[in-house]
């Protein structure tokens, strides 16, 4: 795990700009290490050894859980300390809302170039998973076409949604995942819809992955329980 260094507050001159806090930076480590699987539901935080590992202290380690607690990332138990949160149907269907609005949105907006080929970049990212049979490597690549879908927006808010909501997402995922091929079925959307959008096709693009939040959320009901 990275050591989360300090950052200056201010530029040569008169101009300041907003830094996040160490505990903001934690907290962003986390939600990473959360969006790419290595952290699982009910998985007990320890901030001694989170301390340890990223080179703060406990007080700032503390302050990062309170921020995710805020985001329902994680639940603390009392008496018993922080743990992973276990999301329930309310939750996911209240983030694939979330999703629609900006994914679909950003999309339809297009991007630069160079955020389309990040999108791109993704897409191939999963085949070489696939190819190699990582399916952790998979889900992970899965993350970042779809956080590279709202980076086409260029908005650092609607980033850092959707730094919260991928997090949210991996924990859904993990009980999905015993089936080994769960990533696998959504490359061929992943590459429909990168192919809209680099051939300027927006409102195609925009129908093909609203077709896609609508049977992922569809496919992850069922494997929660819902009829």
């Amino acid at each position: 795990m990275a050591t989360i260094d300090s950052a200056a507050r201010t530029i040569p001159g008169r101009l300041r700009v907003a830094v996040p806090s160490v505990a903001e930076r934690v907290a962003q480590e986390l939600r990473r290490q959360l969006a790419e699987g290595s952290l699982v539901p009910g998985t007990r935080l320890t901030e001694s050894t989170i301390a340890e590992d990223l080179g703060v202290s406990r007080n700032t380690v503390r302050e990062a859980f309170a921020e995710l607690a805020g985001e329902r990332l994680v639940v603390r138990h009392p008496n018993r300390g922080v743990f992973v949160a276990d999301l329930g149907a309310a939750d996911m269907h209240d983030v694939y809302a979330v999703r629609r609005a900006i994914e679909v949105t950003a999309i339809r907006g297009g991007g630069s170039p160079e955020d389309v080929a990040a999108v791109r970049a993704a897409v191939e990212e999963g085949k070489h998973a696939a190819a190699a049979g990582d399916e952790k490597a998979l889900g992970t690549a899965n993350q970042h076409f779809h956080g590279a879908i709202v980076a086409l927006a260029g908005s650092t808010r609607l980033n850092s949604i959707m730094d919260q909501v991928l997090a949210e997402m991996r924990l859904f995922f993990h009980k999905a995942t015993v089936d080994a091929h769960f990533y696998e079925r959504y490359l061929p959307d992943n590459e429909a819809i990168c192919e809209a959008l680099e051939a300027g096709g927006l409102e195609r693009a925009a129908e093909l992955l609203t077709g896609y939040l609508d049977r992922s959320e569809e496919a992850l009901a069922e494997v929660h329980g819902e009829d």
